[in-house]
């Protein structure tokens, strides 16, 4: 487990080809794309040693949208960037970053998620049709167990084309969802746990089980 985490925080952080064009971000003043700290942000709130400051300064993210770490800049607006991913999954592998740095998703302000997502689309097709692909799976790892290990909020593009075989657990099988008294507690637990506002407007769900669970 600590080496397959190592190997994903590596991927962030070593260039893909440094013969390849000069990135967009540099550290000003220097003609070599620098080294970049491996001592990024830690733990699910992006706190490290509890000074998030120092947390925020050795973020890798937040050093390339200084312009202090290199990479191969797509897109850029007042509130994202988007860049190629420096160990990519596939051809074309992308990361949507906000400009500010936010830790988790679930700490992002919502006009800043929705700004990121309105791109979606834009940049997912210009992606696909620059790496001759029709197809892409949109990731956000979100938390250590989910496989993040820079905390700084970021979505990923990833171009896929039949038969790619780039998730082995595209070919498990699935379990179909059980509708049964298990599943409604979940359900209601979830439910209980959202603003009361959006517990009110959930509740229709129970409109949607079989009558035989309703009554269980």
């Amino acid at each position: 487990m600590a080496e397959r985490r190592l190997a994903v925080l590596c991927s962030h952080l070593r260039p893909t080809d440094l013969g390849r064009p000069l990135p967009l971000h540099r550290r000003p003043g220097s003609s070599e794309p620098p080294a970049v700290s491996v001592s990024c942000c830690r733990g699910s709130r992006g706190e490290a040693g509890g000074e998030e400051g120092i947390a925020k300064k050795r973020c890798v993210f937040c050093e390339i949208i200084r312009g202090e770490s290199p990479a191969f800049k797509l897109y850029e607006d007042d509130v994202c960037l988007c860049i190629l991913d420096s160990n990519p999954l596939s051809y074309g592998h992308s990361l949507i970053i906000p400009k500010s740095h936010f830790p988790s998703l679930e700490a992002t302000p919502p006009p800043v998620i929705a700004a990121m997502c309105s791109k979606i689309p834009f940049l997912g097709n210009a992606i696909m049709k620059a790496t001759q692909c029709d197809s892409f799976n949109l990731l956000v790892n979100n938390g250590l167990a989910a496989g993040q290990v820079i905390f700084h909020t970021h979505f990923h593009i990833i171009p896929r084309k039949a038969g790619d075989h780039l998730w082995s657990s595209e070919s498990c099988r699935r379990q179909p969802l059980q509708w049964n008294q298990e599943t409604v507690n979940l359900v209601n637990c979830i439910q209980e746990r959202l603003s009361p506002v959006s517990s009110d407007s959930c509740r229709t769900l129970g409109l949607m089980l079989p009558r035989c669970v309703q009554e269980d």
